[in-house]
């Protein structure tokens, strides 16, 4: 059996793992019968192996609480005013709840204000909004999650090198917080130079024809940390197109089945990982509460970890690369 294989079969037991165990640890008297309530998910795009994975946390915590649950995205993440549209819709068809990922901090601000002040109680989830109205936010500590992705940068390329960042959307809070916590790490070093920072607005191609420039305009550039899924996927294959896999060091975002592939190619080297499949689950948990009038954390952490060739077989680590079981 190849390691690709190995992995599959892992997924697959672990899917079958879910559907005979219960992920929830919350009060019984959340799972009421009845009338089920509304909640309305609306994230950045609507596609991707991360967001299906929240979409299917989300499911399997809708159903086991009685929720009629609408998954809503724009097409590219780097449609704001059509994420304050679906917001707009939100309100106007008077949702029960709504769990929100921005992908603009501030421009999402006024939309998550507005559906407060019509009682509906908004969940933050994997990126916050510049809103005091938010009941709770789910997701990573992405400025922890930066100062990882920096840390085993360093331990790669060394104290005397030239680093790239691709992030994804300007003025989404998850990617400003991982390049914020990235940096901040990175400036303890100071012959480490950062040479370029481009946003690929979560669009593989662009990721590809940025990286390319990256890589024409500083040749002796020493590594590249890309901080999404659709950046990890757009910076590696490029590296790999261009042949310069192993000489430019690769820490990526999130674990596709493209960037595992890439992991096991030695064009990644690492991989930040966090758990969508949590988000989507414990961000509905949440929102039930909230509607039934219970007081709720303000952050739910829900961690990441750096995945690489040597650890990514650990029985803990599988749990967390598929995601099936909380």
């Amino acid at each position: 059996m190849s390691l690709s294989q190995g992995i599959v079969r892992a997924a697959l037991l672990l899917a079958i793992l879910l559907l005979t165990g219960s992920c929830s640890t919350s009060p019984p008297n959340l799972r009421a019968s009845g009338k089920p309530r509304t909640i309305d998910m609306i994230v950045k795009m609507n596609h991707g192996d991360y967001w299906n994975t929240v979409k299917m946390g989300a499911e399997v915590a809708a159903k086991e609480f009685n929720v009629q649950l609408t998954f809503k995205a724009p097409d590219n993440e780097s449609d704001i005013d059509g994420q304050i549209r679906l917001m707009d819709q939100s309100i106007q068809n008077k949702a029960d709840a709504i769990i929100l990922s921005a992908s603009d901090y501030m421009k999402l601000a006024q939309v998550t204000d507005r559906a407060a002040y019509y009682k509906i109680p908004v969940i933050s989830m994997d990126s916050e909004v510049a809103s005091a109205r938010v009941k709770t936010f789910v997701g990573t500590n992405n400025y922890e999650a930066g100062q990882k992705a920096a840390e085993r940068m360093v331990a790669l390329t060394g104290t005397n090198s030239r680093i790239g960042v691709m992030n994804f959307v300007q003025g989404s809070k998850n990617g400003d917080e991982r390049e914020e916590g990235f940096m901040d790490y990175i400036a303890r070093f100071p012959g480490v130079q950062v040479v370029a920072v481009e946003y690929c607005q979560s669009n593989e191609q662009l990721a590809r024809e940025l990286t390319r420039k990256m890589l024409n305009e500083h040749p002796d550039i020493n590594g590249i940390v890309a901080l999404n899924e659709v950046a990890s996927i757009g910076t590696g294959e490029e590296i790999q197109e261009l042949g310069a896999g192993g000489r430019v060091k690769l820490i990526t975002f999130d674990s596709p089945a493209k960037v595992m592939e890439l992991l096991q190619e030695g064009i990644v080297q690492a991989t930040v990982i966090q758990n969508p499949f949590n988000n989507g689950y414990l961000a509905v948990q949440y929102a039930v509460e909230a509607m039934e009038g219970l007081d709720v954390p303000e952050r739910i952490d829900t961690k990441s970890k750096i995945i690489d060739l040597d650890n990514m077989l650990w029985p803990d680590n599988q749990k967390q690369l598929f995601p099936f079981v909380r």
